[in-house]
């Protein structure tokens, strides 16, 4: 199934500003059907926390929640998660990939990455391969798995000045090669996703597992920018608070990229409600060295979980 989102090729650029205006102002939430019915599904969400999950409990005593430990720093902990995953639960219908991250600092974590390089890309893209398998085995029968992976809005105005750097990805984890802007950082690990994503439409199949990347837009309360101190953080803060979604907002996001749409959102990025253009280099000439150099170093990084067989298996099926 082609990509909607390929389809729609190369959107003109625009100004931040605008974007945001036109996003967080002027788009209006849609929330699912009146008929939305998930009584006995299965859902994973990541980047949740033990205090959400209380509330949500409160909220829905019907529903059985759970909080399983992972971080996303450490390839361990994701291996046994996924593997927690494949042995515990009988039945899974839902996975959204929620993590985020942005520091204002440049750090590393144990893996030897820029942390938010580490999070918001690399790890999250390994839990993806990871995941593909048992979401395609253990969703009911005839019925697809769904895999949602979030994504930024802000990937469209990724620069990737280092984009002709080599080793690409070693380029995020030297600030004298590439240097550290937190902005800039977070858009690039996003955009990264965005043409890592592209590259492996072709291992995916709709009528194994609907995969998609969706774009929450920007959303009060959560801790996405809890770093952000000065002059950045009161800016951000009253941006949100004068025109930033809610949490309820946020989630129908969610729902409808995992929910609502159906197959025609496969290899799709959703955003606003609307099946959008990926981020442009994907569609410029040079953005093809660009990908091919990105995937063959991502999965150089995750052979140690096979992941360059885990997508050939899932290919032939």
């Amino acid at each position: 199934m082609a990509s909607k989102s390929m389809e729609l090729g190369d959107e003109a650029p625009t100004s931040l500003l605008w974007a945001l205006i036109k996003s967080q102002i002027l788009t209006r939430t849609q929330r699912a059907p009146a008929d939305t019915n998930l009584t006995g599904q299965v859902a994973i969400i990541t980047g949740a926390s033990e205090s959400a999950a209380d509330k949500l409990r409160a909220d829905y005593p019907d529903a059985k929640l759970e909080v399983w430990h992972l971080e996303m720093t450490s390839y361990p902990s994701i291996q046994a998660f996924c593997r927690r995953v494949e042995a515990e639960l009988p039945r899974l219908d839902i996975t959204i990939l929620n993590a985020g991250l942005m520091h204002l600092e440049f750090t590393t974590c144990e893996t030897g990455h820029e942390e938010i390089l580490q999070v918001n890309y690399l790890s999250t893209f390994l839990m993806a391969i990871l995941m593909l398998p048992i979401c395609k085995s253990k969703a009911p029968s005839g019925t697809p798995g769904r895999l949602t992976i979030v994504s930024s809005g802000t990937a469209l105005f990724a620069k990737l000045s280092n984009r002709d750097k080599r080793p690409f990805l070693a380029s995020f984890d030297d600030p004298d090669i590439y240097p550290f802007d937190p902005p800039d950082r977070y858009f690039s690990s996003k955009a990264l996703g965005h043409l890592f994503f592209v590259r492996m439409l072709e291992y995916l199949n709709a009528d194994d597992v609907v995969v998609n990347l969706v774009e929450p837009g920007m959303v009060k309360g959560t801790g996405l920018h809890r770093d952000a101190k000065g002059l950045i953080g009161l800016v951000l803060a009253a941006w949100k608070g004068l025109w930033g979604r809610t949490l309820d907002d946020g989630a129908w996001m969610y729902v409808d990229a995992a929910v609502v749409k159906g197959k025609e959102s496969h290899g799709c990025f959703v955003m606003d409600w609307k099946i959008h253009p990926f981020a442009r280099l994907v569609y410029l000439p040079e953005g093809k060295d660009v990908m091919d150099v990105l995937w063959e170093e991502t999965l150089a990084e995750f052979e140690f979980v096979g992941a360059r067989q885990i997508l050939e298996a899932f290919k032939k099926g």
